[in-house]
């Protein structure tokens, strides 16, 4: 009796684990504001690969030619940042919602593109 309800709760643990692992959130909770703008801009590692200051890999974005941390929204609630084509290997598109405060962008809204193949192979 106890090894059939411990292979039921390592069965149940897998099962759960395999689904987390299967669907990457993609967007932040709230969706696009209608009254406000959606825009698509580069999103990446700040450190990694959009020049920001700092020891560790956070989520930034490219605006008008300036890169700025996101708030509201973290590297790693759009999968493996460090993946071939994590935020840390790839500068990737996004919808946003948001604005700059404080040299930080509040994101209300965060949705990863789909990465595009290379154009001409």
């Amino acid at each position: 009796m106890k090894s059939a309800l411990l292979l039921l709760l390592l069965s149940f643990t897998a099962i759960c684990t395999a689904q987390a692992q299967s669907t990457p959130p993609a967007t932040s909770a709230a969706p696009p504001d209608k009254a406000k703008e959606v825009r698509v801009v580069e999103a990446s590692c700040g450190q990694c690969r959009l020049g920001l200051p700092g020891k560790s890999c956070d989520l930034a974005v490219r605006l008008d030619g300036k890169a700025y941390f996101v708030d509201g929204t973290t590297i790693d609630s759009h999968g493996d940042a460090h993946a071939k084509d994590g935020f840390c290997q790839a500068i990737r598109k996004a919808e946003v919602q948001g604005e700059v405060v404080d040299n930080r962008f509040k994101a209300t809204y965060f949705k990863l593109l789909p990465d595009q193949p290379a154009q001409g192979k």
